[in-house]
């Protein structure tokens, strides 16, 4: 199965935010929804954290152009 890409989870997420806004759900509906939600905000924190470490700063150091890893404090 293909993983899903940031931006269809983004969706997907506030789909599901929509639905707990304004649909009449019970208890039961209205928790397994706000789990679900819960688990792809996980999965898209996740993917940003990977973006994150993946970003590479260019520096002009002496004239020439240097590639660093990108480091978040």
């Amino acid at each position: 199965m293909k993983e899903k890409g940031f931006e269809e989870m983004l969706d997907e997420l506030e789909n599901i935010v929509e639905t707990l806004e304004k649909e009449d759900l019970n208890l039961d509906e209205s928790i397994e929804k706000f789990e679900k939600g819960m688990k792809i905000a996980k999965d898209c924190n996740k993917k940003i954290e990977e973006a994150e470490k993946k970003i590479a700063v260019l520096i002009n150091e002496d004239g020439e152009i240097k590639e660093e890893n990108f480091d978040i404090q």
